[in-house]
């Protein structure tokens, strides 16, 4: 998912009877120093001078980092009528830049403004506001329930299962992801989407209900016969796998804090009957910029809904995260839950090492068979600063027979947890309001009756775990 700026407030609210039926266009802001907007004129003024349309000298505006660096007039929205039409220019008046779409438009330089582009001020980071052209009909499409309540603007991700939209709540303007899920994706066991209405629902009120700090909070479920649109908690700190690519890896204490907050939220889905299955850093997204920083567990239970034929073609590509008993029957078997704890080992030794453990460029073996063997090592090279702790914990998480496999309570007892500073920073994390104490009811969902992998079942005799090791490339890379 595309990350925004760490932001929780927004100044401006609009309700309906407040836009105007004149308006051409519209601005969402991004940042807690922004209002909702509505463009009504051929012409606006941005900046912190007496004399602009749109005034950037408010007390949340004065809070802003980049308050000081944002000019008298820092840039213009210009509508006019061309030979090809009428089109929205933003025109930079400002040597500190205005930028779109993370592109610095450049002072005195104009560019054609289209729906959903983002507008940043003075640092590219900065995003203030998302700009909507009230004439496109790019959304006609979309159902009645969902536009009464919401606005959709950009895209921000898009996935096997459908794509990610950013969402405003019609009068707050409340931040929010919309997920769009096309029914003819849902496959299992053969049936149609069309018999699936029902289950889908079913099981998407029981993924609704769960309650937890480092889950995704799902907020609204709407059907459609064709589409399923969730909208979900918005997290703006981005994706593990961006992050571990921008610091290559993390020292272990950060590491730890942030895998600790992954086991607590899987062990969480477990108790409630619930595999993830589709566990990997693309999936956990993190709530601030900084390292030590909250995560959040996505996209879990969405896999319920793929059969295994499907779920293999999806991710065969690159199978990195995939357990050994799944590429063993080509998708095709019954799994436990502790195809989310092989996951768990592969994520955490790309967060300590900055490397996967499986790897195209191993030519002795392929991917799968590497996998399949647990062909994977630590050499010392890259792992001799890390906690044989660590080491062990990985070992148990990626042991090939699942039977033998750590199970998710276990890992949280193991000893490389055993760490008291680091379990009250991530209670403080996790439960700000409490002070780092956890509420005792989180251990259940409310109204749940019945677990979500019904057909769960001891898995067949699989591949024992061999003790053959290859090493890495020698340029480690993810």
């Amino acid at each position: 998912m595309e990350t925004l700026p760490t932001q929780d407030l927004v100044d401006g609210e609009l309700s309906e009877e407040d836009v105007d039926s004149n308006a051409w266009g519209r601005l969402f802001p991004l940042g807690s120093s922004f209002m909702t907007f509505d463009l009504e004129k051929d012409e606006y003024t941005f900046g912190r001078g007496d004399n602009c349309d749109i005034i950037f000298n408010g007390n949340a505006a004065k809070k802003n980092q980049c308050f000081q660096a944002y000019s008298k007039v820092h840039f213009k929205l210009i509508r006019q009528t061309t030979t090809s039409g009428v089109h929205v220019f933003i025109e930079d008046t400002s040597s500190n830049g205005t930028f779109v779409n993370g592109e610095k438009v450049g002072k005195g330089n104009k560019q054609v403004l289209s729906n959903n582009d983002e507008i940043a001020l003075a640092m590219k980071k900065n995003k203030a506001y998302v700009y909507m052209d009230l004439d496109c009909n790019e959304d006609k499409d979309l159902p009645s329930e969902l536009t009464e309540k919401y606005t959709l603007t950009k895209v921000l991700g898009r996935g096997a299962c459908g794509e990610v939209r950013l969402a405003f709540t019609k009068g707050s303007c409340e931040k929010y992801a919309c997920k769009i899920i096309s029914k003819k994706k849902f496959s299992v066991g053969g049936k149609s989407q069309i018999s699936l209405a029902s289950q889908v629902m079913t099981e998407v009120k029981i993924l609704k209900a769960l309650k937890h700090p480092c889950i995704i909070r799902i907020e609204d479920v709407i059907d459609t016969p064709d589409v399923l649109y969730i909208v979900l908690e918005l997290v703006e700190g981005g994706e593990l796998f961006d992050r571990v690519v921008s610091v290559s890896q993390f020292s272990e204490p950060v590491a730890k804090l942030l895998f600790y907050q992954m086991v607590v939220a899987i062990k969480y889905l477990h108790d409630q009957g619930i595999t993830h299955r589709d566990l990997k850093p693309e999936n956990i997204l993190l709530s601030g910029e900084n390292n030590e920083t909250l995560i959040k567990v996505t996209d879990f239970g969405l896999s319920k809904f793929v059969d295994g034929g499907t779920l293999m073609k999806t991710f065969c590509g690159t199978p990195t995260y995939l357990a050994p008993e799944i590429l063993v029957t080509a998708g095709s078997g019954t799994y436990t839950k502790a195809i989310d704890c092989w996951s768990l080992g592969v994520i955490l030794f790309i967060c300590l090492s900055g490397y996967p453990p499986f790897s195209d460029e191993i030519k002795d073996i392929d991917l799968p068979k590497q996998i399949m063997g647990g062909h994977y090592s630590f050499p010392k090279k890259y792992w001799d600063n890390i906690s044989e702790h660590a080491i062990d914990l990985i070992k148990k998480l990626m042991t090939v027979d699942p039977k033998k496999r750590i199970t998710i309570g276990d890992a949280l007892l193991h000893p490389w947890f055993k760490d008291d500073e680091m379990k009250t920073k991530a209670n403080k994390l996790m439960y700000p309001q409490a002070d780092g104490m956890v509420p005792p009811s989180l251990s259940h969902v409310p109204g749940k009756k019945r677990a979500l992998d019904i057909n769960e079942e001891s898995p067949s005799k699989m591949r024992r775990e061999s003790d053959d090791t290859v090493s890495p490339p020698d340029t480690p890379t993810l």
